[in-house]
């Protein structure tokens, strides 16, 4: 695949008119992987008759995310980025009941409880977990409304998140166990003076 492609201005949600934009390097090739991904997803169905009668696995329903590093883009992605995406302040709820009874699909992608991306804290990388679909297309668009419901099962969680049952299930050990070493942590400060 080449590192470089042509973006118009309508496929980033504005449109440029007929001009089109060169995006180069890793932004351009997170681009490319977005829209292949677009027309490599199969339906259900698709993938039940394809495999009948063969016993081969059935190929997921959804593509994989897509990551995108912060440090491999190079300024010139960068400020191409802050240029068609200039900073704006508006306003965004910031409690839970302020957003409680908003519209759904959630607008608001920057918050940290939406599902349609996640960004890392420390390296800055940006994760889209879905980049299949847009996020007008999401049926569950915050982990709040989604907490709210209460209890669901490994493959709920791995459908809404993206992730397969296993991975859920160990994400899960892994939080149990910190929770588990927390409370030991309690148990020894009976036993430390302060």
């Amino acid at each position: 695949m080449s590192e470089q492609g042509v973006l118009g201005g309508s496929s980033w949600g504005q449109d440029t008119g007929d001009s089109a934009m060169e995006v180069t390097g890793s932004l351009a090739m997170a681009l490319q992987q977005r829209s292949d991904a677009r027309s490599d997803v199969i339906t259900e169905h698709d993938a039940d008759t394809e495999g009948e009668g063969r016993g081969k696995r059935r190929r997921r329903s959804r593509a994989r995310a897509r990551t995108i590093s912060i440090r491999r883009l190079s300024k010139t992605e960068l400020n191409l980025g802050r240029m068609m995406y200039p900073e704006e302040q508006y306003w965004r709820p910031e409690t839970r009941g302020e957003c409680a009874d908003m519209e759904r699909p959630c607008p608001f992608v920057s918050c940290k409880y939406h599902l349609y991306i996640d960004v890392h804290p420390v390296r800055g990388s940006i994760k889209i977990n879905f980049p299949d679909i847009e996020v007008w297309e999401m049926t569950d668009t915050c982990a709040l409304d989604i907490a709210g419901r209460g209890g669901i099962t490994l493959e709920e969680v791995g459908e809404i998140m993206n992730l397969t049952r296993e991975r859920v299930r160990q994400v899960e050990t892994q939080g149990l166990a910190k929770l588990q070493g927390l409370s030991e942590v309690d148990l020894l400060r009976d036993y430390v003076d302060e």
